[in-house]
């Protein structure tokens, strides 16, 4: 395949190159060998790559386009080349597209676009193909995530400058590319969430060393607890010793729904219930029973809804509790009960790991060294995923239409581009 012709400025990347696709609903597959051929060169070495691309913000299935440009075999001092083996689509991915997300990315020319364009996606399993001089603690063949957010994953290959600031090196051992691709968002906010508002595993320990009659450890509500944060939730909270509540959307058949918490308790969750079930006014007395009437206070409740299912929660927080928001899926608002907060003193908060991964970058990288360890072990589960094939054949519109689909309806599993030949 001859290489586009491009300008000098065009072939110098920072972080940018990955993506291919094809659609498919698998479990996660081991990486690709070395020896594998899995990258296109052109004229003179230049790396053939491609990206998924957007000069304006809208819907990913009008704006994205795929983008196809070179990367030179030269590379700069204190940069590395890297291919992607898989990125996961998430929802913030999306909104970033849309415009709606937090924070905007830069629209630039490097990759050689028409138009001053920015690539999406902040989760991926990278294996570095080169090195460049000056960079001594990565190497060939290892296998490596974004640092920080915003990378731009959804491409074939990156070349990254000033790669050992903007990457994080992952002992592969025992882990697959889907498990490492997915670890640094979903999983990551569960963990924080039920770390830093309320310490409940120091509650639980409390209550034992009192000698408290309890019936387990410390409480904490969900909604969304399908997603893949109430999952990551549902483990952390079994391995720690704690008790939870855990609420989600009905099914199309009641048959379906319990399915779902027959799924949800086998991960370690104690209570599933419906948004009917929860709304519903008899969840208060079921609720009293749990706690034994306040003894067993709940203190910590996870949002990721709003509307009605938020201020349930609020309803069903004990005095000095906490209701922490991480999003809102139904896009409704809720209003502040002003009751509440002044005679049950309950705390509101806002939870975006983004910015605390800014703040805590040694936090960061030790909590992902943690949970990796608990994948080796066997002891936490990745969410279920959609896998989405992209080779370098892989049409456009497949990739579109697969990062289009995060928001919509209920999924069989998180959408995640992994790469074959490309």
């Amino acid at each position: 395949m001859a290489a586009p012709r491009l300008t000098t400025k065009a072939l110098r990347l920072p972080t940018s190159k990955l993506l291919r696709p094809a659609l498919t609903t698998a479990t996660p597959r081991a990486a690709p060998t070395l020896t594998q051929k899995r990258h296109l060169t052109g004229p003179y070495g230049y790396h053939q790559s491609k990206a998924l691309t957007f000069s304006s913000f809208g819907e990913p299935i009008d704006v994205l386009s795929l983008h196809t440009h070179s990367i030179s075999p030269t590379l700069p001092s204190g940069s590395v080349l890297v291919r992607t083996l898989a990125a996961p689509v998430n929802p913030a991915d999306v909104n970033t597209i849309q415009g709606t997300y937090g924070s905007k990315p830069p629209f630039t020319t490097l990759l050689g676009t028409a138009q001053p364009s920015a690539v999406p996606g902040n989760e991926a399993c990278f294996e570095v193909l080169s090195v460049g001089q000056g960079v001594k603690g990565l190497e060939k063949g290892d296998w490596v995530i974004p640092a920080k957010t915003g990378f731009g994953t959804f491409r074939t290959h990156a070349l990254v400058e000033e790669a050992e600031g903007k990457l994080m090196r992952v002992e592969r051992e025992g882990l697959t590319p889907v498990q490492v691709a997915t670890v640094s968002v979903n999983p990551c906010s569960a963990y924080r969430m039920l770390k830093d508002y309320v310490d409940l595993v120091g509650l639980s320990m409390r209550w034992y060393r009192e000698g408290k009659d309890v019936s387990g450890g410390a409480w904490f509500l969900q909604n969304g607890a399908n997603s893949g944060v109430g999952r990551a939730a549902v483990q952390f909270g079994r391995l720690w010793g704690l008790r939870s509540i855990n609420v989600v959307r009905e099914r199309e058949t009641p048959e379906e729904t319990e399915k779902l918490k027959e799924e949800l308790t086998g991960l370690g969750a104690n209570v599933v219930l419906t948004e009917q079930e929860f709304l519903d006014r008899s969840f208060r007395d079921r609720l009293g029973e749990l706690t034994k009437g306040g003894k067993e206070p709940l203190l910590l409740g996870m949002n990721c809804v709003g509307g009605k299912s938020a201020s349930a929660v609020v309803k069903a927080l004990s005095p000095k509790g906490c209701m922490v928001t991480y999003g809102g899926m139904s896009r409704q608002s809720f209003p502040f009960p002003t009751g509440p907060q002044i005679f049950k003193r309950l705390r509101f908060e806002g939870f975006w790991l983004s910015e605390w991964g800014k703040e805590n970058p040694e936090g960061r990288k030790k909590m992902i060294e943690d949970i990796l360890n608990l994948m080796r072990e066997g002891k936490f589960k990745e969410s279920p995923v959609q896998e989405v094939e992209w080779n370098w054949e892989t049409e456009e519109k497949t990739l579109k239409e697969a990062v289009q689909g995060t928001l919509g309806g209920f999924r069989s599993g998180k959408g995640v581009f992994v790469f074959g030949e490309t």
